[in-house]
């Protein structure tokens, strides 16, 4: 579950992490008001003024922008809301702002220069260990920072056993070229930030920038934090931080349904059950010439209601020109599946693509029997390379 960038930094906060503090803010208005308020808690004269979509690169898409004073703030916030903000992480359509964070400058002018850092915490599947990784390279991509300068960024794995140790902490406070105060902050900033990862349940908490200020304090500027949706029954507040507008509606509906769908960008419908033979019949498909539209996995019971809600989230993607069910029957019976597919397309009338069932398993026999006599337009296989040659023939 991906939070917007002021949800992010509440949990941040409430593990005492430094974070640069702002309001969130729904109009113009709001935005004004929420603008006297940080100067009247912080003092600051100027206010940054955040698109909060899920997608980064928000500033190279004009999402992100400095007023110097109220009259600034109104304008900004009237523009940035409503606006569809095209990042390089959004399609090219963008993403509508519904709400603007409005935050306090935190670039003043003091004793040392400013300086900007990359901190994130996450999995590293390697090893099976948690891992921060920085750089001194803040502000910037960090995937371009990886391809060009390699050597600027660090890694520190951490022992679930023993959690973040003092001297972890400090080695990166070392590594990013702090002394004095600020590297006090840093290691008491990485130390919290670990804290937070690891009672939050997230799977990312990516802080980019970090900042160093003038007077030397860190705090975190921007925050990119993803929870494990495993964990949110132990997470129940968290439950309320969703913002479904900012997710694909397709898969808001099928999760809605109990499915598990994943949106692709293909041609090919597909309708499996269990995630490994979810991953082949993808793989199947492209060997086939096509490209999956989907990912989709109905799970152990596969019977006519769930197959007619699968079939009607496929057909909702205009791009699919073909759907191929591939089921392995073990618990569920083949059988029952042929059924529901037949079912399914008797309740749903007329589906202009053509269906590729291949079914294995119990009463696969049965439910191919099924398939070739029901006098729908389903064409049934049993082998796999049977249903890639079928998928690759309507294609053509």
């Amino acid at each position: 579950m991906n939070l917007h960038e002021y949800q992010g930094k509440d949990i941040l906060s409430s593990f005492g992490v430094r974070i640069q503090r702002g309001y969130v803010a729904k109009n113009a208005n709001e935005a004004v008001a929420a603008a006297k308020q940080l100067t009247a808690e912080t003092g600051t004269g100027w206010h940054v003024i955040k698109a909060q979509v899920h997608a980064g690169g928000r500033g190279k898409g004009g999402g992100v922008k400095l007023a110097k004073n109220l009259k600034e703030v109104e304008e900004i916030a009237g523009q940035i809301i409503g606006m569809q903000l095209v990042t390089p992480q959004t399609s090219a359509e963008g993403k509508k702002v519904h709400q603007v964070l409005v935050a306090e400058d935190v670039y003043y002018p003091g004793a040392s220069e400013t300086k900007e850092f990359y901190v994130s915490v996450l999995l590293n599947r390697g090893t099976g260990r948690n891992m921060i990784m920085y750089s001194t390279e803040g502000g910037m991509d960090i995937e371009t920072v990886a391809e060009e300068t390699p050597h600027l960024i660090f890694t520190e794995e951490i022992n679930p056993a023993t959690g973040i140790l003092p001297f972890q902490a400090r080695r990166v406070a070392f590594n990013l070229g702090l002394e004095g105060t600020a590297f006090k902050e840093m290691t008491k900033f990485v130390t919290n930030l670990y804290t937070a990862y690891v009672k939050s349940d997230a799977s990312l908490f990516e802080i980019n920038p970090v900042l160093k200020t003038s007077d030397d304090k860190i705090m975190a500027v921007d925050a990119k934090v993803t929870i494990d949706d495993n964990s949110l029954f132990r997470h129940k507040d968290y439950l309320d931080l969703r913002d479904l507008r900012e997710e694909s509606a397709i898969e808001v509906e099928a999760g809605a349904l109990g499915l598990n769908y994943v949106d692709l960008e293909g041609n090919v419908g597909c309708m499996v059950n269990g995630a490994g033979l979810a991953m082949a019949t993808m793989d199947l498909i492209k060997q086939a010439g096509g490209e999956p539209a989907n990912f989709l996995d109905v799970g152990g019971t596969a019977d006519a209601a769930r197959v007619e809600a699968a079939f009607r989230i496929i057909l909702k993607d205009p791009a699919v020109k073909a759907i191929l069910i591939n089921i392995f029957g073990g618990i569920v019976r083949c059988d029952r599946v042929a059924q529901g597919v037949i079912d399914a397309y008797k309740n749903m009338g007329t589906i202009e693509v053509p269906i590729i069932v291949r079914l294995q398993g119990t009463n696969a026999d049965i439910a191919k029997k099924l398939i070739d006599d029901s006098g729908l337009d389903v064409m049934s296989a049993t082998e796999f390379q049977e249903a890639a040659d079928k998928v690759q023939a309507v294609l053509g």
